[in-house]
Parts: structure tokens; sequence; C-alpha cells
């Protein structure tokens, strides 16, 4: 058996930890730029609070009905996501149990515990979890990983009837879930899918599990699909997966809080998110080899009276050797950035990656190296080295960047909105949360 473990409207969970006072309330969370709402808990949908629909839009009804707004605080919603996978790990007494899905969901692995006894073992893990984060999850329980996303969805659907908890521990259990899972919400069915299956007829996943694995293979994207199919009927074709350790790409992309139309703004905006990656990569232990800087006007208005999408503008170059160092990585990006600006648009944002990672261990091929030359490098990376520890613990005690390359500039006008931020109660001192 396996299960999966789904913290509940968990953004805004996280608020409510520290606001106990909102605790049943209505709340949304928005995105980057205080955009669009990218989270709403139980009450906020029971406003009519639509799910990535414009700020602005859902204005009216927010105000009206006193819905408390928060901007996107992933500091907080990180380290909270942290402490719930901990409770997890423990709970279960090995991590290689534990699958770290997304930032708030998370499979088990059960085949250990007696089926008899998977209630208990699945109550207690609800009621730890939720006492000792203040998370409260849902949790789903299945044969595959599949129908416990079917079961895992029953039950937040129908948190009063099952208590947050639903085992299906039989077929005919499956038979009904599956029957009242609408196939959009099928796990491993996009919506492109989800349309094309309607207008055949098939409008559940009881109706999908029930067709040919020969035509789920021409149907549903060929292995894929008959693995989908499979899962439905309860035969694991989906394993666990061992977390991953090490990122293969690096990137930090932002909205822009004020339109930008000058090139400075946009050097300054890529210099600050080409740090922000030189960080990333130090703290994987790692260098990269190529350097990817993309920009992104805004849409334009068309005389039909809608927007489209603008263009994505985008460059790569291969870095002359493996590198962390901030200005090592600075100097070619701010290069791709003065290629890509175009005067005359404006643009919303720009984004900076790395990919072609490797361990800053693999890449000392000095080591054997005695000639002057060799030893002159290596002595100058090991200063680059300590330059960087040094910067790097600065600004984690500091904070806000408190030293910085010249190129990320000094006032930052186009850094992005974010006009309801609540504090990062559990990693910064001055922010911590205080029992009164």
């Amino acid at each position: 058996m396996k299960a999966i473990v789904d913290c509940n409207s968990f953004y805004c969970a996280c608020e409510t930890v520290f606001r106990p006072d909102l605790d049943g309330k209505p709340i949304v969370v928005l995105s980057n730029n205080d955009g669009c709402v990218i989270a709403r808990n139980d009450p906020a949908k029971a406003l009519g609070i639509g799910m990535a629909g414009p700020y602005f839009k859902e204005k009216p009804i927010i105000e009206k009905h006193g819905v408390a707004v928060f901007s996107s605080n992933y500091n907080l919603y990180g380290d909270m996501s942290r402490r719930v996978m901990d409770t997890l790990v423990h709970l279960m007494g090995d991590a290689a149990l534990v699958e770290v899905y997304s930032v708030d969901e998370a499979f088990l692995e059960l085949s250990h515990i007696p089926t008899v006894s998977l209630p208990t073992f699945i109550e207690e893990i609800r009621d730890t979890v939720a006492a000792w984060t203040g998370i409260k999850v849902s949790i789903g329980v299945a044969r595959t990983k599949v129908l416990s996303k079917v079961a895992n969805r029953l039950a937040k659907k129908n948190k009063i009837a099952t208590n947050g908890v639903l085992i299906l521990t039989d077929i005919i259990a499956e038979q009904h879930a599956l029957q009242n899972t609408a196939i959009d919400d099928v796990w491993g069915i996009g919506r492109k899918y989800a349309t094309k299956l309607k207008s055949i007829g098939i409008t559940n996943a009881l109706q999908l599990q029930q067709q040919p694995l020969q035509w789920a293979q021409r149907q549903l994207g060929g292995v894929v699909g008959m693995r989908l199919l499979r899962e439905l009927r309860g035969e694991p074709c989906i394993d666990m997966k061992a977390p991953l350790e090490e990122k293969q790409m690096i990137a930090t992309t932002r909205m822009f809080g004020i339109p930008v139309t000058d090139l400075e703004s946009i050097r300054q905006a890529v210099a600050t998110y080409t740090s922000r990656v030189a960080e990333k990569l130090r703290r994987q232990y790692a260098c990269a080899t190529q350097l990817h800087v993309f920009v992104v006007p805004k849409e334009a208005k068309h005389p039909d009276g809608r927007f489209r999408h603008g263009p994505t503008w985008s460059a790569t170059v291969a870095l002359p050797h493996p590198t962390n160092v901030a200005h090592e990585l600075i100097r070619p990006a701010l290069q791709l950035a003065e290629q890509l600006f175009k005067p005359g648009y404006v643009y919303k944002k720009a984004g900076v990656m790395v990919s072609g990672l490797c361990s800053m261990h693999q890449i000392s091929n000095v080591l054997f190296d005695v000639t002057p030359q060799a030893s002159a490098s290596a002595a100058k990376a090991q200063q680059l080295q300590q330059l960087m520890a040094a910067m790097d613990n600065i600004n984690f005690s500091h904070r806000n960047d408190m030293v910085k390359s010249a190129a990320s500039g000094t006032t930052r006008n186009w850094k992005m909105q974010q006009n309801f931020n609540s504090p990062r109660y559990t990693t910064r001192w001055e922010e911590m949360y205080v029992l009164t």
C-alpha cells in the first residue's frame, strides 16, 4: 500500500499557524508581484474567489468580505514544508519510505504496515503532523500512487465525512472512489487529454480504468498511458523515488515591480539574479558550465481587445571554465542581457539559469600539476572561494544582500511588489514569532 500526505491549503495554513485569529476565516495568498491568487483556503473558495485569477478582479469580493491577503512568503513556506517532511521521516523511521513530491505533498511506502493496522497508523501521522507543525493534512491510501491520489482528493473534498483520511483497501471501495472522480481530476490526465476523453464519453476515472491496455497505448501516449491504466487497476508501476540531492539546473526569475524600459534596470536585475544563482550553486557545492539569460516583454494589446503573450528572448553562453563565483557569472550574464535588450519595449520579467552542473570536487584538475601556472591558478581559485564564503556568511547573518555586486544597483526600483508580506517567523531572528 502507498499513501500520499497532502497539506490542506498549505500556503494559507502556514500563515494561520502564526495568526490563529484567522483560523476559519477566508485567506488568499498572492503570486510574485502580488499579481494573481495562487492559494485559497476553504472559506475563501466558498466566497467564489477563483484560483489563478488576477488580484484586481478578485479585489471587490476580498474587500467586501474582509478576506485576509498575503504576499508569497517563500522563506516561511519552505521552512514549514521542511518541518512537515522531517516529521514524516521521523514517523516512518526511514527516509527511503518517504518521497517528497512537492512543497506540500509526500508519498509514503506502507508495504511494511499490516492492513488491519493502517487506520491507526495513518491517523497517528495526521494527528502528529498537526500537533508538531500546526499544519493539517489529508491522507489518501491505496494500492498504487495513482489510486492514493484519487483517495486523497476525495478525502480533501469531504473533510468532515472522512476526517481527512480515506483508505481504499478493497476493489469495491476503489471502484466507488474512481466512479466519483472526474476525468479532469485523475493524476496524469492533463487538460488536452481530459477534453479528448470527454469527447468520446469517458467522464470519470472508472470508465477510464475499464478501457483496454492497447487502447491506452494508442490514445494516451503509449507506455505512459498503459502505466496509468495499470495503476488505476491496482498494479504498482510508478516506483518510489529517492530524494533528489542535487539539482541539474538552477534558476532565478522574477517579475518586475514596475514596467521596465531602460537597459540599466535590466542589467541590475540580471546581475542580482545571477548573484542569487551563484549563491545557490555554492550551497550545493556545484559549479556551472553554461549560462542562460532571458527577458520577457510586456504583452501587447491587439485590435480585438485581447492581450497576447509576448515572446521570450533568450541567449546562452558556454563558460570558459566551471565556476560558482559571482562576478565570473555576472560578467557574461550582463553581456547577454545587453544583446537581448531592445529599445522601445516595456519589459515585465527577466531570469537567469545555469546548467551543465558539476561538483566543485570534480574540477580540481590541478591536483597533480605542479607547474607554476597551475599553482597560481589553484591559489587564485582558493582565494575566490574564500571571498565567496565570506560574502555568503555576511549575507546569511545580516540578510537583505548586505554585500552585493555593484552591478546589482542600490535603489533597485524594479524589484517585485510584495505589499502584503507577513513576517518570516521561523527564519529571521528579528521577525521570530513571540507568544504574548
